[in-house]
């Protein structure tokens, strides 16, 4: 009787193992930005809403919504820094353009109207995410240019698109 005990024991533990250790438990592989992609990134949209005739804040968050690099440029207003760093979270957060994410409110969609009394999110356009392929790593955001904050931060995703391969 010792032994079937002893056997069911070793059964029920060998079950119970088995059951808690996923079937195919494997790490997790990703693309990161660097800090150099990041930066790279940041002084695109910098410098090209300068040409454009304006001062603008632009941040880069990493896939976590983290800070990687925050910019302030020439004659940026003192507000435009937490702006970008908003729409740059608001991309990453909720995978899409703050752009395409603004009108989704401005239609009245209820669920963007609740989410925009989260903390850090904001529903004004030039924030966009940063992709390799179909997969979202992060995400740029620039305040201070009126109408074109998307523009400048295009350019700045297009110094390093040759990189989000």
């Amino acid at each position: 009787m010792p032994f079937v005990r002893h056997f069911g024991f070793a059964a029920v533990a060998s079950l119970a193992c088995a059951l808690a250790a996923p079937a195919s438990a494997e790490l997790l592989v990703h693309k990161d930005l660097s800090y150099d992609i990041a930066r790279t990134m940041a002084e695109g949209a910098v410098a090209d809403c300068k040409a454009r005739g304006y001062g603008v804040s632009v941040v880069v968050v990493d896939r976590d919504g983290q800070t990687l690099i925050a910019m302030r440029g020439d004659k940026a207003s003192p507000h435009t820094m937490e702006n970008a760093r908003r729409k740059a979270y608001t991309a990453n957060s909720f995978k899409q353009t703050t752009k395409e994410y603004a009108r989704k409110l401005n239609e009245g969609n209820p669920v963007i109207r609740q989410q925009i009394t989260l903390p850090h999110v904001i529903a004004i356009p030039g924030g966009i995410p940063i992709k390799v392929g179909d997969e979202i790593i992060g995400a740029i955001g620039a305040s201070g240019s009126p109408g074109v904050d998307d523009e400048c931060v295009e350019a700045g995703i297009a110094k390093v698109a040759d990189q989000l391969k």
